[in-house]
C-alpha cells in the first residue's frame, strides 16, 4: 500500500506562468524545461502534428491507386509520398509518441520526482525535433537552397543503389539521412534516461517484482533501442561517406555490397517493430486490468515473455530478405526464429484474455480500443507466422499482402493502443475528461476505416499487385480491391478528425477529471491532475504491485498479493 497523502490541489507551473507574464514567458518556459511530464507532452504534440502530415501524405496516395491508370500524382510525386509516409510514421510519429507517454508516466508510476537525466532528456527531444524538421526541409532544399527542392523518393527503406548520387542527385537523400541520423541519436538518449530511471529511481519498496508492468516494458524497450538503432546510425554514417567522401561500402559497381545495406537496415528495421509495439503492450497492461476489475492474469510470465522478446526479437531480422537469396540454412534459421517469437507473444494474448475473463468489464472508451487490440492483433499475428515461412514469403515478400500485414501491426496493433492510451492518460495530463460520446464515434469509424482498408488489402497482395507500385493496368483483377481500400481510408480520415476535435473540444469544455476518475491503482493517480511540477510532495512507500488500490479498498482479498 501507498503510506503518503495524495495530493489534490496544486497550480499547474504553467498556469503560475500565465499569471506572472505574458504568452513569451510561457513559451520560453516550455522550451527550456526539463520538466518530464513537459517534454513528454511535447513528444506527443510533436508526433500528433506528423501523423496527420504522414496521414495526408497516406490519402493521397489511396487516391491515386484507387482506380486504374490514374494520374492525380506523377510518378516521382507518388515515390515521395510513399518515403516521406513511411519514414514519418515510424521515425516521427511511432516513436516520438510512445516515448512521450513513457517519459511522462514512467517517473509517475514508480514514485519519481523526474528523470535521471533532465538534462539529457530535454537534449534527446529537441535532437529529434531537429531530425522532423530536417527531413520536410527537404521539400525546399532538396536540390540546394537555390534549386526547386524535393522531398527523397528512395522509401523509407532507402535501398542501395537508389541512394547512390547517380540516382539520387541533389540533397533530397542527404536531408533524409541526416534526419534518421538525429532521430536516432535522440531515441539513444531517451532509451538510456528510461533504463536509468528505471533502475535508480524508484521510490521505497518498489522492488522489480513491484514495478508496475509499463514500466518493465518500457525498460525491455529502451534495451532493445539501445542494440537496434546503433547500426542504423553506423549505415547512415556509412551512406554519407559513400555520397561524399569516395565510399564504396554500398556501391556494388565498385566492389560494395547493396544486401550489407539491406543487412543494416534490417537489424534495426525489425527490432524496431518491438520498439514499438512493445510500448502498445505495456498500456494494455494497465488499462485492461483496470477496466475489467481485476489484477493482470501471470504477472511473472507477463515479464518473463517480455524479456523473451527482447532477446528473440535480435535475432530475427532477415526474414525481410527472403527474396534476395541468403541460402537454405539461413533461410531455415530465421524461418524457425521468427515462428520462436510467437510463443512469448502468444502467452501475452492468452494473459490478456485472462484477465478479461470473469471480469467486471466496464466499455469505456480507452477499454474498448483495447479490445479492437487483442482482436487486430491476434489477425497481424497469424499473417506473421504465415509470413515467417520462406516458401511462402517468397511468393508474397514484397506484395501488398506484406503491406496489409505490417499495417495490420502498426495501425490495428500500436495506433489502436495510442487512442486507448490518450483517452485514459488524458484525464492525469490536462485535469480534464475526453468526451465518451465522440470516442465511441471515433472507435467505431476507424475500426470500419480501418477493416475495410487492410482486410482487403491482403487481396491483391494475393492476386500478385506488388508493393510501390504508381498505379496498374485495368484488367489485372484489383481495382475492386483497390477501390474498396481507398474507401476505408476516408472513414480513416473522418475518425481521427473528431478525434483532434475531442483533444482540442475536452481540454477547454471537458469536465473536472479529479485525481483519479478511473478507479485505478498505480501512483500516477495518487497526484493531483496535472500533477505538479514536483510530482509528489512526500515520496511515496509502496507495499505491493497496487499500491492505490490497495490504500482504497483494504477489503480487498488480493491486497497482499507479491
Amino acid at each position: 500500500m501507498v503510506t503518503h497523502t495524495p495530493v489534490t490541489s496544486i497550480a499547474n507551473s504553467s498556469a503560475a506562468a500565465r499569471k506572472h507574464g505574458g504568452a513569451f514567458d510561457v513559451l520560453q518556459e516550455w522550451i527550456t524545461t526539463v520538466d518530464h511530464k513537459k517534454i513528454g507532452l511535447m513528444y506527443i504534440g510533436y508526433a500528433l502534428i506528423f501523423l496527420v502530415i504522414a496521414g495526408i501524405e497516406a490519402l493521397l496516395m489511396r487516391v491515386q491507386l484507387a482506380v486504374p491508370n490514374n494520374t492525380f500524382v506523377s510518378p516521382q510525386t507518388f515515390n515521395r509520398l510513399f518515403t516521406m509516409h513511411g519514414t514519418t510514421m515510424v521515425f516521427f510519429v511511432g516513436m516520438p509518441i510512445l516515448f512521450g507517454f513513457g517519459n511522462y508516466l514512467i517517473p509517475l508510476m514508480i514514485g519519481a520526482r523526474d528523470m535521471a537525466f533532465p538534462r539529457l532528456n530535454a537534449f534527446s527531444f529537441w535532437i529529434s525535433a531537429l531530425g522532423g524538421v530536417l527531413l520536410y526541409f527537404s521539400y525546399f532544399a532538396g536540390s540546394g537552397l537555390y534549386g526547386a527542392g524535393t522531398a527523397p523518393d528512395v522509401g523509407w527503406f532507402a535501398y542501395a543503389p537508389l541512394t547512390a548520387r547517380v540516382f539520387s542527385p541533389g540533397h533530397s537523400t542527404d536531408y533524409w539521412t541526416l534526419s534518421v541520423l538525429l532521430s536516432g541519436i535522440g531515441s539513444i538518449g531517451t532509451a538510456l534516461n528510461i533504463v536509468a530511471t528505471t533502475l535508480c529511481m524508484r521510490c521505497p519498496g518498489m522492488k522489480l517484482s513491484r514495478m508496475p508492468l509499463l514500466v518493465w516494458l518500457y525498460f525491455v524497450t529502451s534495451c532493445i533501442a539501445f542494440i537496434a538503432i546503433s547500426p542504423l546510425t553506423a549505415a547512415q554514417i556509412m551512406l554519407l561517406i559513400d555520397r561524399y567522401l569516395g565510399g564504396h561500402f554500398f556501391d556494388t559497381q565498385a566492389g560494395g555490397s547493396a544486401v550489407l545495406w539491406m543487412h543494416f537496415f534490417w537489424i534495426f528495421g525489425h527490432p524496431e517493430v518491438y520498439i514499438l509495439v512493445l510500448p502498445a503492450f505495456a498500456f494494455a497492461n494497465e488499462i485492461i486490468p483496470v477496466f475489467s476489475r481485476k489484477a493482470i492474469f501471470g504477472y511473472p510470465a507477463m515479464v518473463a515473455a517480455t524479456i523473451g522478446i527482447g532477446f528473440i526479437s535480435m535475432g530475427v531480422w532477415a526474414h525481410h530478405m527472403f527474396t534476395v537469396g541468403l541460402g537454405p540454412n539461413a533461410n531455415a534459421f530465421f524461418t524457425l526464429a521468427t515462428m520462436v517469437i510467437a510463443v512469448p507473444t502468444g502467452i501475452k494474448i492468452f494473459n490478456w484474455l485472462a484477465t478479461l475473463w470473469g471480469g467486471n468489464i466496464h466499455f469505456t472508451t480507452p477499454m474498448i480500443f483495447a479490445i479492437g487490440f487483442l482482436f487486430q492483433f491476434l489477425i497481424a499475428g497469424l499473417t506473421g507466422v504465415m509470413l515467417s515461412a520462406s516458401p511462402f514469403d517468397w511468393q508474397l515478400g514484397n506484395s501488398y499482402f506484406v503491406v496489409a500485414h505490417f499495417h495490420y501491426v502498426l495501425v490495428g496493433a500500436i495506433l489502436f493502443m495510442i487512442f486507448s492510451a490518450f483517452y485514459y492518460w488524458y484525464p492525469k495530463m490536462t485535469g480534464h475528461m475526453m468526451s465518451e460520446k465522440l470516442g465511441k464515434w471515433h472507435f467505431w469509424l476507424f475500426v470500419i476505416g480501418f477493416h475495410l482498408t487492410f482486410d482487403f488489402m491482403h487481396i491483391p497482395g494475393i492476386l500478385g499487385m506488388p508493393r510501390r507500385v504508381y498505379t496498374y493496368e485495368a484488367d489485372r483483377g484489383w481495382a475492386i480491391w483497390n477501390m474498396i481500400v481507398s474507401s476505408g481510408a476516408i472513414f480513416q480520415t473522418i475518425a481521427t478528425l473528431i478525434f483532434v476535435y475531442n483533444l482540442v473540444w475536452s481540454y477547454f469544455k471537458g469536465p473536472e477529471a479529479g485525481a483519479d476518475p478511473w478507479d485505478a491503482w498505480t501512483l500516477e493517480w495518487s497526484t493531483s491532475s496535472p500533477p505538479p511540477s514536483y510530482n509528489f510532495a512526500k515520496t511515496p512507500t509502496v507495499e505491493s504491485r497496487r499500491p492505490l488500490w490497495d490504500l482504497k479498498h483494504p477489503e480487498d482479498p488480493d491486497a497482499n498479493y507479491e
